[in-house]
C-alpha cells in the first residue's frame, strides 16, 4: 500500500480537507482496511500499531484531521488550515521565490512571519527557506534564514536532492548534518552532483534506520531515468567497497558496457532471454523480493534486455542490443493469467515522464510492428488509491490510450505511432 501524499491546489478551500477528515472518520468507524493503514502510517500516536489496537482506540475527527494535513505535508491541522488562510500571500510568496524576487520575499514574510514555517506548496518542497534551496536561489535561502527560518535539515536536503551545491554548501556550514538517510535524496533523483558532495564529506551510506543496502537499493529502484548518473553512482558504491554480482543486469545497470558485450559474445542468445523481477532488482542488492520491485510503468518482469533499456532510458545499451541481433519484435513472456506478451514498442510507449522518441523511431525503422497485441497489467502503487491497471489484447497505441497516468506517457513517440 503507497502512502497517500497530497499538494494543496492552486486556490485552496479548507472545506476539501474537512470534508476529507470527515470521511476518512466514517471509514475508521467502518474498519476501512485501506484507512486503518493510512492512519497508522501518518499519525505519530498509532504509527505502527497493530489493526486490533487500532480498532479499539478511541479516534476523534481531530486525530483524522491530523492524518489529513499530514497526508498534504503540514505537521498538524492549525499549520493546514493556517496556510489555507494566508493563501493569498502564499501564493505571492512562492512566484516571489519561483522568480527569484528577493525584495517582494522578503517583504510578503515580513508582513505574515507564520509563512516562515509552513509548507508552500507541498511537504516536499517545504517552507520558503527550503522551497528556495530547491531552485538553487542562494540569495533568498540566505535572505528567508535572516528573518527566522529554522527548516535548515529539510533546505539541506532539498539542495542536496536537487544538486543545487552552493546552497547545500551553505546549509552544511549553518548547521545541517549528514544524518543517516541523507543521501537516499540524491540516490532517489539519481543526481550525482549532489551524491559526489556527501561522499566526498564521508556521510552514512545509510537509510535514517542505518540500513547500508537501503541508497544501494533505491537506486535500482527509483522512478528517475538518468543513466549517467546512475552509473556514476553505482560507481561511487563500488569504491566504497559495495560488492556486485557478475550477471549481464549488473552490467547494464552500472553502464559498463564493455562488461555487457563480454556476456553476448560468450552467449548469442542472450539478446533474446526473458528475466525475471529478482534479476533485474537482485535481492542481494537490497533490492524488494515482492513482485513488484521498483518503478517502472510498462511490465518488465520476464522482458528482454532490449525492453529493459528503452525502459531505463539506456540509448548506448539500446544500440548495443540492437548490433547483438535484439528482436524489435520480441515479446514478453505470459504468465499464468494471460498476461504479458508485449512489445518493446509498448515500453517505448508508457515510460515514465520522456519526450525523447529516438528509440521508438528507431524500433519502427527496423520493422518494430505497431499492430501487435498483447495483455498487460500493472499496479499502480504510486497513486492516491493504488489500484491494478488491465488492458486486455491492446496494441500499443492503446496501451497507451488507456494508462490512467498520462504523464507516464511518452506523447512523443505516441505521435509517431499515430502518424503511421
Amino acid at each position: 500500500m503507497a502512502t497517500v501524499s497530497r499538494g494543496l491546489p492552486q486556490r485552496p478551500c479548507l472545506e476539501v480537507p474537512k470534508r476529507e477528515a470527515r470521511e476518512l472518520l466514517r471509514q475508521f468507524r467502518d474498519a476501512s482496511p485501506d484507512a486503518l493503514d493510512r492512519i497508522r502510517r501518518r499519525h505519530p500516536k498509532f504509527r505502527d500499531t497493530d489493526h486490533d489496537f487500532l480498532r479499539a482506540a478511541t479516534f476523534r475527527l481531530s486525530d483524522a484531521q491530523c492524518v489529513i494535513a499530514r497526508e498534504y505535508g503540514f505537521s498538524n491541522w492549525a499549520s493546514l488550515k493556517r496556510r489555507i488562510q494566508d493563501n493569498t500571500a502564499a501564493a505571492l510568496l512562492l512566484t516571489a521565490i519561483s522568480t527569484g524576487d528577493r525584495d517582494a520575499a522578503v517583504r510578503i514574510l515580513r508582513a505574515y512571519p507564520d509563512l516562515l514555517h509552513i509548507p508552500l506548496s507541498s511537504g516536499n518542497w517545504g517552507p520558503p527557506m527550503s522551497h528556495a534551496a530547491n531552485l538553487g536561489r542562494l540569495d533568498l535561502v540566505q535572505a528567508i534564514a535572516s528573518l527566522g527560518a529554522r527548516d535548515f535539515q529539510h533546505a539541506f536536503d532539498r539542495a542536496i536532492l536537487q544538486g543545487k551545491l552552493e546552497c547545500a554548501q551553505w546549509l552544511h556550514q549553518q548547521g545541517a548534518q549528514l544524518v543517516p538517510g541523507i543521501l537516499m535524496g540524491a540516490c532517489e533523483t539519481l543526481n550525482a552532483d549532489g551524491f559526489r558532495f556527501l561522499d566526498d564529506r564521508n556521510a552514512p551510506f545509510t537509510n535514517e534506520k542505518g540500513d547500508p543496502l537501503a541508497p544501494l537499493a533505491l537506486v535500482l529502484e527509483t522512478y528517475c531515468r538518468h543513466p549517467q548518473g546512475k552509473h556514476q553512482i553505482l560507481e561511487r558504491f563500488a569504491r566504497r567497497g559495495y560488492s556486485f554480482p557478475d550477471t549481464p543486469i549488473v552490467a547494464f545497470h552500472r553502464g559498463d558496457l564493455r562488461r555487457l558485450e563480454q556476456f553476448l559474445r560468450r552467449d548469442p542468445t542472450l539478446v533474446h532471454r526473458h528475466f525475471a523481477y529478482r534479476e533485474i532488482y537482485p535481492p542481494e542488492l537490497g533490492c524488494a523480493n515482492d513482485g513488484r520491485s521498483g518503478m517502472h510503468w510498462t511490465p518488465l518482469d520476464g522482458t528482454t534486455l532490449l525492453h529493459i533499456a528503452i525502459d531505463f532510458y539506456d540509448q548506448a545499451a539500446f544500440e548495443l542490443l540492437l548490433q547483438f541481433g535484439a528482436d524489435v519484435n520480441a515479446r514478453a513472456r505470459v504468465d499464468a493469467e494471460g498476461f504479458g506478451g508485449h512489445t518493446p514498442l509498448f515500453n517505448a510507449v508508457v515510460c515514465g515522464p520522456s519526450r525523447d522518441a529516438t528509440m521508438t523511431q528507431t524500433l519502427l525503422a527496423r520493422g518494430a510492428d505497431p499492430n501487435l497485441r498483447a495483455s498487460l497489467r500493472k499496479f499502480l502503487d504510486w497513486c492516491e488509491e493504488p489500484r491494478w491497471h488491465q488492458a486486455r489484447d491492446v496494441a500499443p497505441l492503446d496501451w497507451a490510450r488507456s494508462f490512467p497516468d498520462p504523464m507516464w506517457v511518452n506523447h512523443e513517440s505516441v505521435r509517431l505511432l499515430e502518424r503511421g
